[in-house]
């Protein structure tokens, strides 16, 4: 007898719908898998037996023959598990899914029965709601995740034995429907900027590039704050909404790193890779590429602590997503293509010793070879990118234990919303969401300089010698000030700022 049922492959973020084929026969026993499996696919064989015999059911000892249709297209992944036992248990005439073709069936099976949580479940579902189909059978640890996708019913099991119950009507399990989260607030956080005493000028840089979602350097002696500083910045981030709540989910979602009991991510991501991490880890890579930092850290922060230990290849291959928002990688199998729109937010000493320039007790012991060459480790085209540099200095004992008011996280919060608020407002109707995303063209259109502003932008364009990637840049950090200044314009003031923020003195490689 054959059997078919219906499921689905995930290749990047794009999904092909899946024909599950078996067909049992007279023969000597074999189980043979067609299609174009990986090597986990070709294992579920052995998963699939042992969970039909364990499951108190009978294991066909025949030739069995399952077939992955299309047949052309390359297939990867355990949830293929679930819908070749069902597939098995019809062929033989254990069970009839005749009801159930049009429904999407996802899930790895344990050796005992038990079904097992997949990975890419939110991407698969979305696509195949697509195309028409409106019931999924997946993992119970699955189940809050295939409820973000609006009408989709969605049914829940735990093991073998109870869909089979379910299928034969002798089991009553509940079918959830999707709706869409309309609770978006984010936690709250236990770092406040509260905490970070002085660093005046590091806050407002700060404030700046989460306004605007651009990049930051942070340049200064150990123990100045800029670790601390850093990790404080999701505290100060505008909502996602729920379109970029879902991106970063389907991301998370393929990568396994969703939590089961929330499904939704409804805080920016905040990325911290170590500074031995490879470049393969920060783009994605596998045969088949998973994502890497680049894209978990898509619409929040990727943070570089001590840049400049971090190998000059690996921080090369930021430049790309840095400047096109997206990775593509391509692999034997084919090309794939994430999104990566996130902040760069990057530390480093200004010598290896870390003292060069400070105002500190300290000493540099540093000669000047060593420091020209460890500010080197920046190159000038990742430099370039950058859109704001703050030195920051040691932080003073009359800092420390000054008992003033200072800022908390909530209060900068609601300038950042603001000044986003605007953003939104001014490119409804358009791709940005942010004054980082304006490209060229939209500069022109979106960012006019009042008065006497063009003037010192031209003088500094030639005292500075910068590049027309740093005058754009500019531009966009003045527009973004200017919004937390509630201004239309791009005024004087706001352009003298930006361009203080170009200055790298403290790189003395440069």
């Amino acid at each position: 007898m054959l059997s078919k049922s219906k499921t689905c492959c995930i290749y990047g973020l794009s999904v092909a719908d899946i024909e599950v084929e078996v067909d049992i026969t007279n023969g000597l026993p074999a189980i043979n898998i067609v299609g174009l499996p990986d090597i986990a696919l070709k294992e579920s064989k052995e998963r699939v037996r042992s969970a039909i015999n364990n499951s108190g059911f009978e294991f066909p000892l025949k030739r069995i023959t399952i077939n992955l249709a299309p047949a052309a297209t390359k297939k990867e992944g355990t949830h293929f598990d679930l819908p070749i036992a069902l597939g098995v248990l019809e062929a033989s005439h254990q069970l009839s899914l005749k009801n159930f073709y049009d429904v999407v069936i996802l899930g790895e099976l344990s050796l005992d029965g038990k079904i097992n949580r997949v990975n890419g479940v939110l991407p698969m579902l979305l696509s195949m709601y697509e195309k028409g189909l409106r019931k999924v059978i997946l993992p119970i640890d699955n189940l809050e995740e295939a409820k973000l996708v609006e009408g989709l019913q969605c049914i829940g099991v735990t093991t073998l034995n109870e869909l089979v119950g379910f299928i034969h009507g002798t089991t009553k399990l509940e079918v959830h429907t999707g709706s869409i989260v309309k609770d978006l607030t984010s936690p709250l956080f236990n770092e406040d900027f509260k905490d970070l005493k002085g660093q005046e000028n590091l806050k407002r840089g700060l404030e700046i590039v989460a306004a605007g979602s651009h990049n930051l350097l942070m340049v200064g002696p150990p123990g100045s704050g800029k670790t601390m500083a850093a990790r404080r910045l999701p505290s100060i981030l505008p909502s996602l909404t729920f379109e970029e709540a879902m991106e970063i989910t389907k991301i998370y979602s393929i990568s396994g790193m969703l939590d089961k009991d929330k499904g939704l991510i409804t805080q920016r991501p905040f990325r911290a890779p170590h500074h031995t991490s490879s470049m393969v880890s920060l783009t994605g890579g596998g045969r088949i590429p998973k994502p890497g930092e680049v894209s978990l850290s898509h619409y929040g922060v990727l943070f570089l602590d001590e840049v400049a230990e971090f190998s000059k290849n690996t921080l090369e291959v930021l430049r790309q997503p840095m400047e096109d928002g997206v990775i593509s990688l391509s692999r034997a199998h084919g090309s794939f293509t994430y999104p990566a729109k996130f902040m760069l937010i990057c530390s480093m000493n200004p010598c290896p010793c870390g003292y060069y320039g400070s105002d500190s007790q300290h000493d540099c012991n540093c000669t000047p070879h060593e420091i020209k060459r460890y500010a080197a480790k920046i190159s000038g085209p990742l430099l370039d990118r950058m859109d704001i540099v703050v030195e920051t200095t040691a932080v003073s004992y009359k800092d420390l234990t000054d008992g003033g008011k200072v800022e908390t996280s909530s209060e900068i919060r609601r300038r950042v919303e603001k000044a986003r608020q605007k953003q939104l407002e001014r490119y409804e109707g358009t791709s940005f969401k942010s004054n980082a995303q304006l490209t060229p063209s939209a500069i022109k259109k979106y960012c006019k300089l009042e008065g006497k502003s063009q003037e010192l932008l031209k003088n500094a364009f030639h005292k500075m010698k910068l590049s027309a990637r740093a005058y754009n840049r500019i531009i966009k950090i003045s527009r973004t000030i200017g919004d937390l200044d509630n201004s239309t314009n791009i005024k004087l003031d706001h352009v003298a700022e930006a361009l203080q923020y170009r200055i790298t003195q403290g790189l003395s490689g440069r």
